[in-house]
């Protein structure tokens, strides 16, 4: 979990999960991807901001060192595009390692509207330590979901509601391998919500 700088617009002092929004060199970066899902650039955005928000190389292959993460990291802290950083790192793809968990999209009137997917990965072998990358975030830490689930009905943390329901389903399971197996038997929808209308 990392938690939001309270000057952010939005989820100020929240606990999020890491990510971000999906860039356009994320959807150009899926049209190379040989077979790639329908929801490749969503993957490829959550790969590329847990890069940035935490320096984990989940999505990797093979996974690079640690100079090679701390390199692509402060590549993309620079703007630079995420393809050729990971030529440059000598590591492709792997999206299949992402297991599609949930999407939130919500049908309503609001100054905001978002369509957020959120996907389970498990942690590399030998992965260096995550590190809060401090310009969004001001803090990082491992805990499980009924952990931060007790700390936010004790008035310790902040979470928001879509936060707060994947932790719940996530609470209910002993591994990844139990997570991924109800992700399997509730596959996540692409089908388009009615727009809402306005009042």
């Amino acid at each position: 979990m990392v938690e939001r700088a309270k000057a952010m617009a939005f989820a100020g002092g929240a606990l999020v999960f890491p990510g971000g929004r999906i860039d356009p060199g994320d959807h150009a970066l899926a049209a190379t991807v040989p077979d790639a899902p329908e929801d490749a650039a969503a993957r490829i955005a959550a790969i590329r901001e847990t890069i940035e928000e935490a320096g984990l190389p989940i999505g990797l292959s093979p996974m690079p060192g640690a100079a090679t993460i701390e390199a692509l990291r402060e590549g993309l802290h620079a703007g630079g595009a995420f393809g050729a950083l990971l030529a440059d790192a000598g590591a492709t793809l792997d999206l299949a390692t992402l297991t599609a968990f949930a999407r939130w999209r919500p049908a309503h009137a609001h100054a905001r509207i978002f369509d957020t997917h959120f996907y389970l990965a498990r942690l590399p072998a030998g992965a260096p330590e995550a590190e809060v990358d401090a310009t969004e975030n001001v803090r990082l830490f491992w805990a499980s979901a009924q952990e931060v689930l007790d700390d936010a009905d004790a008035g310790r943390a902040r979470i928001i509601f879509p936060t707060r329901r994947n932790l719940e389903r996530l609470a209910r399971f002993a591994s990844i391998a139990e997570a991924r197996a109800d992700a399997a038997r509730h596959p996540v929808t692409s089908e388009p919500l009615e727009t809402a209308r306005r009042r």
